[in-house]
C-alpha cells in the first residue's frame, strides 16, 4: 500500500442530520494465495484483513473484506452529519501494513 489511499466525500461541510457519502479506494493487490506463479509455486496470500472508518471516536463501519474482493478495492458508505470532527479511515492488510486516510468535516 505504497500509494495513499484516493478519498472523496459528497460535502465536507454538511448541515446537521444530512447524509454524507463516501468513496475511498486503496490500492493493494489482494492475492487470494489460490494462484501459482509461472514456476508452480503458490503465490502467498495478501489480502486487506480490515477497513474502518470514525467520525471522532465513533465507528462509522467496520468492514472485514473475503478473499473474493477485487485488486484495489473501493468502498462506499454513507453516514448521517451529527457532528463535526475528523473522519478517519483506515486499511490494514495480512502484513501488518496500514494505511490511513482522514477528513475534516464541519457541520455548517
Amino acid at each position: 500500500m505504497a500509494n495513499p489511499p484516493r478519498i472523496w466525500i459528497s460535502n465536507e461541510a454538511p448541515a446537521k442530520d444530512e447524509i454524507v457519502r463516501v468513496r475511498a479506494q486503496v490500492v493493494h493487490v489482494m492475492e487470494s494465495g489460490l494462484r501459482q506463479d509461472e514456476a508452480g509455486n503458490p503465490i502467498p496470500r495478501d489480502t486487506l484483513e480490515r477497513f474502518e472508518a470514525r467520525l471522532n471516536e465513533a465507528l462509522l463501519l467496520d468492514w472485514q473484506p473475503e478473499t473474493a474482493v477485487a485488486q484495489n478495492p473501493y468502498i462506499e458508505f454513507t453516514f448521517r452529519a451529527r457532528e463535526s470532527g475528523v473522519l478517519k479511515m483506515v486499511w490494514s492488510d495480512a502484513s501488518g501494513i496500514f494505511a490511513e486516510a482522514e477528513k475534516t468535516i464541519t457541520l455548517s
